[in-house]
């Protein structure tokens, strides 16, 4: 009986992992996603903590799928950020000040009870689970570019977008999306690939 194919959420969804050097116009659907919310500087323990219960969680439930036939890539991590105002450029205020959602797009056929059966094997391991959530993200029509460089250097890139939103007659009004191409742990900073993506109207 032949394998079934691996399911991979960014190729399924392509046109929304678009990585263009300027700002265009795209148009995102409905996704699930593992969440951890939290606040303050990414070099902080709580942003540590979260990425490690996020795929903690995220592996656990991908194998458990597997081996019940569905198996399926772990996507990259991704952000929501946001400061004391969410249509503000949050890059530009100080990084302690933060708000943050960190995300894995998980299938659409990941039910609330997979996550619970999930969490409840990890804690019976004494692995990091805490606060993880499953969450479904609408942001509809969005502006989007590829960052190449340090996360600290996103301020300007961020600002071209809003530039450029404000130009089309289009104003934010969600919250800045990352979609972390790369791994810090690996890649030089000058060498780092991030997708910012805008919700507009």
């Amino acid at each position: 009986m032949p394998a079934t194919p691996k399911l991979d959420l960014y190729k399924v969804h392509k046109a929304e992992y678009v990585t263009p050097k300027e700002p265009v116009l795209i148009q995102t659907k409905r996704a699930k996603y593992l969440v951890f919310t939290g606040r303050g500087a990414p070099a902080g323990e709580a942003f540590q903590k979260a990425v490690g219960a996020l795929y903690n969680v995220a592996y656990t439930l991908k194998m458990a799928k597997k081996f019940a036939g569905k198996d399926y890539k772990v996507c990259n991590l991704e952000g929501l950020w946001w400061g004391a105002k969410e249509a503000e450029n949050f890059a530009l205020q100080p990084p302690d000040t933060w708000n943050w959602k960190l995300l894995i797009r998980v299938p659409d056929f990941i039910r609330a009870k997979d996550l619970k059966d999930t969490i409840a094997a990890l804690k019976e391991k004494g692995k990091e689970t805490a606060d993880v959530k499953l969450e479904t993200l609408a942001e509809g029509q969005c502006v989007q570019m590829l960052h190449v460089g340090p996360y600290g250097n996103e301020c300007e890139t961020i600002s071209k977008m809003i530039a450029w939103a404000a130009e089309k007659g289009l104003s934010c009004h969600g919250l800045h999306h990352e979609i972390y191409l790369s791994d810090p742990r690996r890649v030089p900073p000058e060498r780092l690939r991030t997708i910012l993506r805008l919700p507009v109207a």
